[in-house]
């Protein structure tokens, strides 16, 4: 019901907006009682209806979402809604369904309960420039809208400088007859005292802080991913700093998030034991219920899947398949890794060789040259990923995480910002014998084919690190891409498989498949749990902001915790963070 509540609160927004710009006509019945009215109230009551109309559809989104400060202020502004309107327009009507609304709002309080999301008061400055926009507009509107009383026929340029001076709360040059100068006036100085009043509140409001991963949080984590770890390949990417977490009441299992548009995101399967998830899962559909957050899961397995969907009520979709190479059989002999082995013989040939240690093996002078090379190596200035990304290279707590390098001694003449340094990856634990890639990352100027170099390497070093199998990357929506290939598809599978080519052009779907699958690996489907079909849009939309897909302008945006660790990369494996493994 807070959805229609919202509509509802936005519909009336839009009439009170107009019924303040809109003159009003002398033929109401309602003109004798205003008459008795002293002219200024009837004048403020139009600036009024236009203010209430501008709050009303800003409440609206937090009334849809049943948020306990939108209805307080929707609770105050609706009355003097209703007011203005049979004041200045004397709309009975109007009035009529605006204290219906506020009759309601009454009646229903404790269906809006939801707490405030997290926020930055970078929106202090965006409420200032779209408001001031907005107010611009509309005062532009207001001044057009009463020419028949207008004092000859001002040019459109001594109009915008009325509007500009009126928002400012100062006379414009602009004449009006029949009182019309203070209905103007009046419209033109609240909108102004709303933009402010707005950027104020939101500047200099208590701050609520974003979700983050505390410390103490973070040793629990890998308490669990100790116990736990080797279950789910996505696991070790809830220590990312930028993400929260909620635990079980036992203590026993946990699931990781990030709150993105309105969309409490987790990914990957819950931590820890699966005997406890129940429990972690109800806490995190009572705190996305308190703060009326779309829950939604990207990436998580098929168990993960079952058990979400069994004690949540969700739904679930496939959205991809992760590609799991197990060191015991991978080998580059035999006709399938045939283009592989023949580029990776070629690039060392080339005078390149690898190194493949834990991260605690290197020396600090060559983990800072690996942390310079991946940031200068980044081709956008924020790194992208969220699902199966850690945001960091060389902490002192991810000591067991692998780097492999790529090197080459350099040609007279060449850049050495780096020495010999060429390529990296970089991997994380995946329980005692697993490894996840997370980040790839090369020189420009290397010879095509390193990651190839790199994976191989690793895998070939792997039995001597103690690792069995490595969680190479995610294909999304891998089978419909291979079944839509096949002789005989049906036409709804080919016009997938069509979509998804298409949509290859901006996210490398296609690419990162066939990269994949030239390794052999076996695939592991993943899911996404979510509530509605109609929520699909809105979650697809909260991921490929998390993803760093889709990113808002700059005073929107806040700045995670820590860098996210995707980058492109123009090898002829597809970029890392173009399409990450939960996308």
């Amino acid at each position: 019901m807070p959805a229609v509540v919202g509509t509802v609160a936005a519909l009336i927004g839009l009439a009170d907006i107009v019924a303040g710009v809109v003159p009003r006509y002398r033929w109401s019945r309602m003109h004798a009682l205003s008459e008795v009215l002293p002219g200024t109230v009837t004048q403020l009551a139009a600036a009024g209806s236009i203010i209430v109309g501008i709050l009303l559809l800003m409440l609206a989104h937090g009334l849809k979402r049943a948020k306990q400060r939108a209805w307080l202020a929707a609770v105050v502004v609706l009355p003097i809604g209703a007011a203005a309107q049979l004041i200045y327009q004397h709309s009975r009507i109007g009035t009529l369904l605006t204290l219906l609304l506020f009759g309601y709002l009454l009646r229903h309080k404790k269906s809006f309960a939801a707490l405030p999301d997290p926020r930055s008061r970078w929106k202090a400055v965006a409420n200032f420039i779209l408001m001031g926009g907005a107010s611009f507009g509309l005062g532009w509107v207001i001044v057009g809208s009463h020419a028949n009383k207008m004092v000859g026929d001002p040019p459109v340029l001594e109009q915008i400088e009325h509007v500009i001076w009126g928002l400012f709360g100062f006379e414009g040059s602009i004449r009006y007859t029949g009182g019309v100068d203070y209905t103007v006036g009046y419209s033109l100085g609240a909108l102004g005292l709303l933009t402010v009043a707005t950027t104020a509140y939101l500047a200099f409001r208590p701050a609520y802080p974003a979700p983050v991963l505390t410390e103490e949080d973070e040793d629990r984590l890998r308490e669990l991913l100790a116990k736990h770890g080797e279950r789910d390949s996505l696991g070790h990417f809830a220590l990312r700093r930028d993400k929260s977490v909620v635990f079980s009441p036992s203590g026993k299992a946990a699931v990781s998030y990030r709150v993105v548009s309105g969309v409490m995101l987790a990914s990957g399967d819950p931590i820890g034991d699966v005997e406890a998830w129940p429990g972690a899962i109800e806490q995190f559909m009572e705190l996305a219920k308190r703060h009326s957050w779309t829950p939604a899961v990207a990436g998580c397995s098929e168990t993960g899947g079952e058990v979400w969907t069994r004690e949540t009520g969700l739904d679930a979709l496939e959205m991809g398949d992760e590609a799991i190479v197990d060191v015991a059989d991978f080998s580059l002999s035999g006709r399938s890794m045939r283009n592989v082995r023949q580029m990776v013989k070629r690039i060392e040939r080339n005078g390149y060789s690898t190194k493949v240690r834990r991260v605690g093996d290197l020396s600090p002078e060559e983990l800072e040259v690996v942390q310079k090379a991946a940031n200068a190596w980044r081709d956008t200035e924020d790194e992208r990923g969220f699902s199966m990304a850690l945001g960091r290279i060389g902490d002192p707590k991810d000591l067991d995480a692998v780097i492999a390098t790529a090197h080459k001694d350099p040609e007279e003449g060449e850049d050495v910002a780096f020495g010999d340094l060429k390529a990296m990856q970089h991997y994380v634990p995946w329980g005692p014998e697993g490894s996840s890639l997370e980040l790839m990352r090369r020189d420009r100027s290397a010879d095509p084919g390193m990651n190839e170099l790199l994976i191989v390497a690793f895998l070939q070093a792997a039995p001597d690190l103690k690792i069995k199998r490595m969680s190479l990357n995610f294909a999304f929506f891998r089978s419909a891409l291979e079944r839509g290939g096949k002789l005989g598809a049906g036409p709804v599978v080919r016009i997938q498989r069509t979509v998804l080519i298409f949509l290859s052009r901006w996210f490398q779907i296609e690419s990162l498949y066939k990269f994949n699958e030239k390794f052999r690996p076996r695939w592991e489907p993943r899911f996404i749990v979510f509530p509605n079909s109609r929520d699909l849009p809105r979650i697809g939309f909260a991921m490929m902001q998390a993803e760093g897909f889709l990113e808002l302008p700059r005073l929107l945006r806040r700045r995670p915790a820590e860098p996210k660790p995707y980058a492109q990369d123009e090898d002829s494996a597809p970029a890392q963070s173009e399409v990450t493994r939960a996308a």
